[in-house]
């Protein structure tokens, strides 16, 4: 009766607080700085963790870390309102608080800083990056104050893991966890998809929700709540079948049905556990020590964040940071990009991407060079017919040999549809450019590109492909 309770309590604070609550956190963040400016409701900041706080403390199998980093940004973001800034620092402001969140729960100031950039920021600028370092690194700080230095998860000692042995496991284990982490997303939007049919407001959805959380808990009590300890346990290597047994089958389908019902909770340490659980059952059929089931528990984990979220680099150095395991290096960085690469051939878009892209937001989650960047002026520009020899140059204009990039900053900034182009090394003007053939120079460098990616039949997403 517990859950239910605590689900029905969400669903009355989403139905008549404000339905931002209810989610992962993460996707309502990257929808706030898309769609709104930056901006979030005074409300969320409040109503989202009192929800998580409930959800999670009614026994909902979540993680607290995607409130507590939407809690963040929305802190950040009504800081920014009140300092009535920019929205391109509003937004910074946003990103620094959701930053300072993860820091402070997991002390992990790095991957903080990297999921910002590889979820949040949609830059890699001084202007947006060093305020989100520095929040970080503050919030870091104040942890070691309050609750002491150290990381969040112990391992026992490792020996030699950069062996060619492990390091083979860790790839065919990451490109697992990969079909894995496909598969959970899939579940959970499955059931997700089910709720959308049920013939009942979507206030219930979260005591629906709670059913199945109170049918599993039953079963499996340890599947109840965060489940930090079951983490710990794992990377102990010291982690019963049964635990291992009853996180893939029975706490998988109490999260997944239980988030598909639009409850308020986060994504990362229930994926954190299950990835752990695959990794510690592939140490229990190989009849490893205890040690060496913690390192591959270690590793699942890392695999089945990079997979699920999209973002590689932020898992490997979140795995690293939470338990200090710096020997596990190189496996972990295998079994990453394993993971993620399975993942984007497979799966459109991430667990986080996928609610958004439902929401009828489809990102590209790449970060790249600007196509105009790589062609220059001359190569599209209209040459004149008659040069003038003596003809005084225009009042604005951009040289043949500048960045088509640079040529578009102009005309927006002017307003022009069409700017003169001045040769650098006569000063004379020789030809114009247009909006055509700016858009012209798009295409060739997308040409380009789609022609360096063929090989791997990748079609880029400006082209019609997944993202």
């Amino acid at each position: 009766m517990v859950p239910v309770v605590g689900g029905l309590i969400v669903g009355l604070m989403a139905r008549f607080g404000s339905d931002k609550i209810r989610g992962h956190g993460i996707p309502e963040a990257i929808e706030a700085i898309l769609l709104h400016r930056a901006k979030v409701d005074p409300k969320i900041a409040v109503l989202k963790p009192v929800s998580a706080a409930i959800a999670i403390g009614s026994g909902g199998p979540f993680g607290a870390e995607g409130p507590i980093i939407m809690t963040g940004g929305a802190v950040g973001s009504l800081i920014g309102q009140w300092m009535h800034v920019t929205d391109a620092e509003r937004t910074t402001l946003l990103v620094a608080g959701a930053a300072a969140g993860m820091s402070a729960t997991f002390a992990t100031p790095v991957a903080a800083i990297l999921l910002a950039v590889e979820l949040l920021l949609f830059e890699w600028r001084p202007r947006s990056l060093v305020p989100v370092a520095i929040a970080s690194a503050t919030a870091a700080l104040l942890r070691v104050y309050w609750l002491g230095a150290g990381p969040l998860f112990q391992m026992p000692h490792l020996a030699d893991t950069s062996h060619v042995s492990f390091v083979i496991g860790a790839l065919f284990l990451g490109a697992f966890l990969g079909l894995v982490s496909a598969g959970m997303s899939r579940l959970m939007y499955a059931f997700e998809d089910m709720f959308e049919h049920l013939h009942l407001h979507w206030m219930w959805w979260p005591a629906v929700g709670g059913v199945g959380i109170g049918i599993g808990g039953l079963f499996f009590p340890r599947g109840l709540g965060v489940g930090y300890d079951n983490i710990a346990e794992l990377l102990r290597g010291s982690a019963p079948l049964g635990l291992i047994v009853g996180i893939l089958i029975a706490k998988s389908l109490m999260w997944a049905f239980s988030l598909g019902s639009g409850t308020s909770g986060g994504v990362l340490a229930p994926l954190l556990m299950i990835g752990g659980a695959v990794g510690a059952m592939a140490g229990h059929l190989a009849h490893a020590p205890a040690e060496t089931q913690a390192f591959w528990a270690l590793i699942g984990m890392g695999a089945m964040l990079a997979g699920s979220l999209g973002v590689p680099l932020t898992a490997i150095l979140f795995s690293l940071e939470v338990t200090h395991c710096l020997p596990a290096l190189l496996p972990l960085a295998v079994a990453c990009i394993a993971s993620y690469l399975v993942t984007a051939l497979i799966m459109p878009r991430s667990i986080l991407t996928e609610k958004l892209s439902r929401r009828g937001s489809h990102l590209t989650r790449e970060y790249g060079v600007d196509p105009l960047e790589l062609v220059l002026v001359r190569e599209v520009m209209s040459p004149l017919a008659i040069k003038a020899s003596s003809a005084p140059l225009p009042g604005v204009f951009t040289y043949a040999d500048s960045t088509t990039r640079g040529a578009a900053e102009i005309m927006a900034t002017k307003g022009l549809e069409t700017i003169p182009v001045v040769d650098r090394a006569t000063g004379q003007t020789c030809g114009d450019l247009s909006l055509k053939d700016l858009l012209r120079g798009r295409g060739r460098s997308l040409d380009r590109e789609s022609e360096r990616l063929r090989l791997f039949g990748y079609v880029p997403p400006e082209l019609g492909g997944h993202n």
